[in-house]
């Protein structure tokens, strides 16, 4: 990696970025989440701001804006989560930014919810110590269909 990865509060101009990252159809698939249509995204950013338990960063790399990793706190667990533009894959960037708010978040157990093909964030949490939880089962698909890994940091 090239340039340090550095993490900072959103601000609104991030979000045209963030959307335009979440629509890429190749992001979609790998990560199994469905894109959303621009109001509904705003709607759901504005959410994600709002919630004081939320931690949401905007990843700058070389000065651009990257994508973001955040965590949050849904059915007694602390999650985290991030995305990067495609244009960024590759590079470190994921790596490096969820270290960093790894580093930052000093609660554990964290936890990430991967879908099972997705080898790419498989291996960026990897690399940030977490380790594959037997606490999901990967046969089993969720409500949505798609078939989920549990990972988790521990204390």
């Amino acid at each position: 990696m090239s340039s340090p990865v550095i993490l900072r509060d959103v601000v609104d101009a991030d979000l045209a970025i963030f959307f335009e990252h979440q629509r890429d159809p190749e992001a979609v698939r790998m990560a199994a989440f469905p894109s959303r249509d621009h109001d509904p995204f705003m709607v759901h950013w504005a959410k994600l701001r709002s919630a004081p338990s939320n931690i949401i960063r905007t990843i700058i790399y070389d000065g651009q804006v990257a994508g973001n990793v955040g965590s949050w706190v849904a059915d007694g667990r602390r999650l985290v989560s991030y995305w990067i533009g495609r244009e960024f894959w590759g590079r470190g960037v994921a790596t490096a930014a969820l270290a960093a708010l790894v580093a930052e978040v000093k609660e554990r157990p964290l936890h990430a919810f991967v879908a099972e093909h997705n080898v790419g964030s498989i291996r960026v949490l990897e690399k940030c110590e977490f380790v594959l939880s037997p606490e999901r089962d990967p046969s089993v698909p969720g409500e949505d269909g798609v078939r989920e890994v549990l990972y988790a940091l521990g204390r």
